[in-house]
């Protein structure tokens, strides 16, 4: 059996002169258009930071390989984006995406964190989504936004004792990621990035765990070159199987649809035709090619090479944000006054990291995401869909159409010892 797992945390600082809070307005009853918006919406940034994380130099260390959780990372950001006001909350919701009020955004991830979490415990594969607040004791969080949080989120707020035990709180909250991700994450929140000036620390873990629909069978399983560029490839184990699955070609592309056990579930494939091809493949990827290209897919007969791999990515996002449009949360302009009525915090760090492995019978993927706010300071024969060279790949729920992981393979022997 193989894993999903996500998390995401949102660590909340103080300095002399700044403030964060977060509050929002909920409703009883939504319509499904909500949900469908925030769907769109956490695509689109998926696909916006997809192209910012892709020239990271973590990245290029790893031999051009990547791996996120987009829907981590829009939670986890979202909680803190209920506390945020003025010119903060207009440049996060054009960085995120989230062209809903607050009244309505927060209800709407509620409603899709219900339906993944509902998904998941019909037997096919486990799926469950966690959410917590760790506080700083006595600190005065508004009303309002605890029991926004709690309600859409669950996150109910943890009080702890940053000033006093920082070391202890530290371990308190790893010792909660690494339970919510089976163990897989570990000591996600290093030494240092918490002090005595943290206040909030927001939490997102997601966990998944299935199986292929069609598993490949470990005797098929052969090693074949990779061509990570024109003049130069490396030997990867590649399995195949010929099966019917969702499959598109378009000019320059096909696209490769493999369902997990259940299939609510899918892994997304985009193959470019060039070996060199991924850069003006990545350069085209927006929300509206995507849903037109998988409404091409169609099932058929397909010949499938697919490289196993296995990946680690760490990235610090704080900059990274910044220069996608929303500066002022990572400075003393941040106005999170939703929180607690001040303007004496702001975002400090942001912190992600992913860990997957593609085999013969799923696939088996943690990630995590801090963010640390502190005071201011064709038919016959079947096509042949053979991944040798750079690819793109999506976990996404088929239900919603959510992506919750998203990577790049460009060396699959770049593996994680």
């Amino acid at each position: 059996m193989k894993r999903y797992f996500v998390f995401s945390a949102i660590v909340m600082g103080v300095s002399s002169s700044l403030l964060l809070a977060v509050v929002a307005q909920g409703k009883e009853w939504l319509p499904e258009e909500d949900v469908n918006t925030v769907v769109l919406g956490n695509s689109g940034f998926a696909l916006d930071l997809y192209a910012k994380l892709r020239d990271d130099p973590a990245v290029k260390k790893a031999d051009g390989n990547l791996f996120f959780s987009p829907y981590s990372i829009s939670t986890a950001l979202a909680m803190t984006y209920a506390g945020a006001r003025g010119e903060t909350e207009k440049q996060m919701a054009d960085v995120l995406h989230f062209t809903l009020g607050q009244g309505r955004l927060h209800p709407a991830f509620g409603i899709l964190e219900k339906q993944l979490n509902a998904a998941g415990k019909k037997g096919n594969y486990e799926l469950s989504v966690a959410n917590a607040l760790w506080g700083q004791r006595g600190y005065g969080f508004l009303k309002p936004f605890l029991e926004l949080t709690e309600k859409n989120y669950g996150a109910a707020l943890k009080e702890v004792d940053f000033i006093r035990q920082t070391e202890k709180v530290r371990k308190t909250i790893n010792a909660w990621v690494e339970e919510k991700t089976k163990d897989k994450i570990k000591e996600l929140i290093k030494p240092c990035v918490l002090d005595a000036f943290t206040r909030l620390v927001l939490t997102n873990a997601i966990y998944f765990k299935g199986d292929w629909a069609s598993k490949f069978e470990e005797k098929n399983t052969k090693p074949a070159p990779f061509h990570i560029s024109k003049e130069r490839s490396e030997e990867a184990a590649m399995m195949e199987q010929k099966e019917e699955f969702k499959y598109a070609q378009k000019e320059k592309l096909q696209i490769l649809e493999l369902p997990y056990k259940g299939r609510e579930l899918s892994m997304l494939v985009f193959l470019p035709e060039e070996v060199d091809g991924l850069a003006e493949l990545e350069s085209s990827l927006t929300p509206e090619r995507l849903a037109e290209w998988t409404k091409r897919l169609h099932k058929r007969e397909v010949m499938v090479y697919l490289p196993k791999f296995k990946m680690t990515s760490q990235f610090s996002m704080a900059e990274m944000l910044a220069a996608m449009g929303m500066p002022d949360a990572f400075s003393g302009a941040a106005d999170f006054s939703g929180m607690n009525g001040k303007r004496d915090l702001f975002i400090s760090a942001v912190i992600a990291k992913g860990i997957v492995e593609v085999n013969e019978e799923g696939t088996e993927a943690a990630a995590a995401t801090a963010v640390v706010m502190k005071l201011t300071a064709v038919p016959t024969p079947p096509p042949i869909f053979r991944t040798d060279h750079p690819f793109i790949f999506m976990i996404k729920d088929n239900s919603s159409g959510s992506i919750l992981f998203m990577g790049r393979v460009s060396n699959p022997a770049k593996q994680d010892k």
